[in-house]
């Protein structure tokens, strides 16, 4: 039997992915340039704050060939997730609006293992479970270029893309990066709440809305508050605005469609027992009952009526310290916005 070549491999993987709903589709070379300068600045300032664990073994983040020395190619996958947003109070980044999408995608990757194991390949799948830097491998695959927000933007899905990886032994042609197209655009960088884009093509991940509702642990910095708005979990103001996600198209992954949830003042009365059931299966759930009752009292500082007060008063008698000063903080603007001092 034939052994297929490389480019005949790579119109089948092209088949296997669109199959499985995945695409684009790109691959990247072990070896190349991934902005391994600006990472390391980058985490040399600190602009990565508690996410400790980019900092790990930063060498090996920033070549992919010491993750898997015998890897020959990595395949890069993106998986579009866009759909328009629920009407309700307080906005959840689109891309948690449904399943826990490591879920989803991981089980799609490892169905392109089997079939590359069948080729006498060993690989490794990675969703935001791996030391890569995703979105410059992205890149380099040719799924997009990394726009001012650092966000990876491709011409027909925009930037509304999950990202997964397959390191393999099998040697894939490689494809070429496209070139940046955001040319003097700074929409993404003018509408930061705040200013976590520091420049073009630099983020401050200190500053930024997403970090500060998931990734930070403790109190909500008080310079950052009131600019959270009415941002529940993530944000996606500089992907709303950005000209390229005109034509994005709704997503056809059933798995992604938005959950129905309680007003954000019921929320308030979740113990964590009702916080773990309401979330199961959602990426909100890893942040567990403290720091998301945190963001909704935020929430609730910025958009709440007189009507949310009680709700918030009893949140201010919480056990849990976080929740507790937040709710209080809350009161506080609202009674100050509505002049019940």
């Amino acid at each position: 039997m034939r052994t297929p070549t490389p480019e005949e491999t790579r119109q089948e993987l092209l088949r296997r992915a669109t199959a499985l709903g995945l695409g684009p589709v790109g691959v990247a070379p072990v070896e190349g340039d991934l902005r391994q300068e600006y990472f390391h600045r980058w985490l040399a300032e600190g602009q990565h704050g508690e996410m400790g664990w980019m900092a790990r073994d930063p060498e090996r983040r920033a070549n992919p060939g010491q993750v898997q020395p015998e890897a020959r190619s990595i395949l890069c996958f993106g998986l579009n997730y866009y759909q328009p947003e629920p009407h309700r109070r307080g906005r959840i980044a689109k891309y948690a609006l449904g399943k826990d999408y490591h879920k989803v995608m991981i089980s799609k990757l490892k169905r392109i293992c089997d079939w590359l194991r069948e080729l006498g390949a060993a690989n490794r799948p990675y969703v935001d479970t791996g030391p890569l830097l995703e979105k410059p491998i992205a890149s380099l695959a040719g799924l997009g270029w990394q726009g001012k927000n650092t966000m990876v933007l491709n011409r027909e899905e925009g930037q509304w893309l999950f990202l997964g990886f397959i390191l393999t032994t099998f040697p894939f042609p490689p494809d070429s990066p496209q070139p940046d197209r955001c040319g003097t655009c700074t929409r993404c960088i003018d509408i930061c709440p705040t200013r976590a884009i520091t420049a073009p093509y630099q983020l401050d991940a200190r500053k930024c809305i997403s970090y500060l509702t998931i990734e930070h642990k403790g109190a909500i910095p008080d310079e950052y508050r009131r600019l959270i708005g009415n941002h529940l979990y993530g944000c996606d103001d500089c992907l709303d605005v950005c000209p390229w996600n005109k034509w994005a198209r709704q997503t056809r992954e059933a798995a992604f469609s938005p959950r129905a949830y309680p007003d954000l003042r019921d929320m308030l009365g979740l113990d964590e027992a009702g916080f773990n059931e309401l979330f199961a299966g959602s990426p909100i759930r890893r942040l567990k009952r403290p720091r998301w009752l945190r963001n909704v009292c935020i929430v609730l500082g910025n958009t709440g009526d007189a009507g949310d007060l009680p709700a918030l008063e009893h949140a201010a008698a919480d056990p849990e310290s976080l929740v507790a000063e937040h709710a209080a903080w809350a009161i506080r603007e609202i009674r100050k916005r509505l002049d019940l001092q």
